[in-house]
């Protein structure tokens, strides 16, 4: 990571900016959800070493985010790197290496408190993001190892098939190259569209999407012999005036 953002390190810098983002990283899996968090991880020298000032990471955040594409491909060059070299020494899967890999794919609410940047409303008539997540399943023995995630508004859709797409394909970039033989994707209905089912690269993974639905729900309703003149209809509540209001 160090050699990845090199090119977007200050001339006489302290700071290694993949320090800075580790330390982030840590402060968010401490429960943090703003940048300022990490000062719990500077509160802990001896445990994480020297943390950036606020300024500083503010600084960092912003001088990526001025080269936001390039940045990013780099740092998940960087994270694919690791993650060949680790899964080489240990494999958190069950099974031999080249074995089943599983990928869940899904979106997932996260609430935003106060006006920010793609913050909208969602469907659930909340307010925030709506991104899509997607995450190795490490079995029942384990949890799961995030791969990728896009950042979306809160109104995007959860049957977006571009963005299914492009989560997917950044998923695969994330797998170590002796662990792309057998992949098998995992979506709710969300992802179970024509688009994303065709696009997937099949001659590297399958893909398997689902529905559930309670039996009385399955079942067609029952019809009804239309009215002279008036569409088919079926049962509904019997008509009442609401009383009125004694003011």
């Amino acid at each position: 990571m160090s050699a990845a953002l090199a090119p977007w390190r200050a001339p006489r810098s302290v700071h290694d900016p993949a320090k800075v983002l580790t330390d982030l990283a840590i402060a968010v899996a401490l429960g943090g959800d703003c940048a300022a968090d990490v000062a719990v991880v500077r509160a802990q020298p001896e445990l994480f070493g020297p943390v950036a000032s606020d300024p500083t990471v503010s600084r960092l955040i912003a001088t990526l985010a001025g080269d936001v594409d390039a940045a990013i491909a780099a740092i998940r060059r960087a994270r694919a790197a690791a993650r060949q070299h680790i899964w080489r020494r240990q494999r958190p899967l069950a099974g031999a290496h080249g074995g089943q890999v599983i990928i869940d794919l899904d979106a997932t609410l996260i609430t935003a408190h106060s006006d920010k940047e793609q913050a909208a409303p969602t469907f659930k008539y909340g307010y925030g993001f709506h991104p899509m997540l997607a995450f190795v399943d490490h079995g029942a023995d384990g949890s799961g190892e995030a791969l990728a995630g896009l950042l979306r508004p809160g109104s995007a859709g959860s049957n977006n098939a571009a963005d299914h797409i492009s989560v997917l394909d950044a998923a695969l970039a994330q797998l170590p190259d002796h662990e792309r033989a057998q992949v098998l994707v995992r979506t709710d209905t969300g992802g179970g569209s024509k688009t994303s089912c065709t696009t997937s690269p099949t001659s590297v993974c399958s893909t398997a999407s689902g529905s559930t639905a309670c039996p009385r729900s399955s079942k067609p309703s029952t019809g009804y012999r239309a009215r002279r003149g008036g569409p088919p209809s079926t049962a509904t509540a019997h008509h009442a005036t609401a009383p009125k209001s004694p003011s």
